[in-house]
């Protein structure tokens, strides 16, 4: 099911009025910036869960910063088998890869109800040539997300598999927390699936290990996802040392 990209024609939340500015993790914009990021953005997108964003293979004239809920970006084998790369949660920017290389060569599909923030691809020129500021920003966004993907491959690579689960779940919280996700629910809405999509794991292994977390208090299973007790617990099974808390920025 793909999801539409036409816009909506009405702004629920004005750049102004922005739900992420309010949040700890999100460094502020001067002015100029906020002035620009406003009318930069055409409008706003809802999507539904299990709705596509972006599909592999083709060219969006759209980016998207997440201003709710959740999704992720995946790749499909042509028999049909998934990897899940990574997740991304408010404040994330997606599409980028399209505006730059042409095409995306992921897709990104969404977790559940999602709100999004839509900007024209074409005017991301702009914002390099006038605002180096954001132009950093978009730049450490890419750069950030190279660095999720590292420590992913650290965990196909190397991790065993109660390692990789652990650390999957516990990095998830942390980003879900200082988005904001965790504020109303501490439930991630992942299924087993999901998470057996993402270790590279078959399902009945991705099960037998998360009964492990369950048997040592960590997660709890619930029918609408998982429920983490202790992430801090999670992080020293995988052996991850989480980077200190920093400002961060969103466009």
């Amino acid at each position: 099911m793909a999801a539409s990209i036409a816009p909506r024609p009405v702004v629920r939340f004005p750049c102004v009025k922005c739900p992420l500015r309010s949040r700890e993790i999100f460094r502020d914009f001067t002015e100029e910036e906020l002035d620009f990021v406003a009318r930069f953005k055409k409008g706003e997108l809802s999507v539904e869960k299990g709705a596509t964003v972006l599909a592999e293979g083709t060219r969006s004239p759209h980016l998207f910063t997440v201003l709710m809920g959740w999704g992720f970006r995946y790749k499909l084998l042509a028999d049909g088998r998934r990897q899940i790369l990574n997740f991304v949660v408010p404040g994330d920017l997606i599409g980028l890869q399209g505006s730059l290389m042409g095409e995306m060569e992921h897709s990104v599909e969404a977790l559940s109800p999602m709100l999004l923030c839509v900007f024209e691809r074409n005017h991301l020129a702009t914002l390099y040539r006038e605002h180096a500021g954001l132009a950093f920003d978009v730049t450490w966004l890419a750069a950030r997300e190279e660095q999720m993907l590292d420590e992913n491959l650290l965990s196909i690579g190397r991790r065993t598999a109660i390692e990789r689960a652990a650390y999957l779940l516990a990095f998830i919280c942390r980003r879900a927390e200082g988005a904001g996700l965790l504020d109303g629910s501490p439930v991630v809405p992942l299924t087993q699936q999901h998470v057996a999509d993402t270790l590279g794991l078959s399902l009945v292994h991705t099960n037998k290990t998360i009964r492990k977390l369950i048997d040592r208090k960590l997660v709890r299973w619930l029918d609408r996802g998982c429920e983490v007790l202790d992430w801090e617990g999670l992080a020293r099974l995988a052996q991850w040392e989480p980077p200190a808390p920093r400002k961060r920025p969103f466009i």
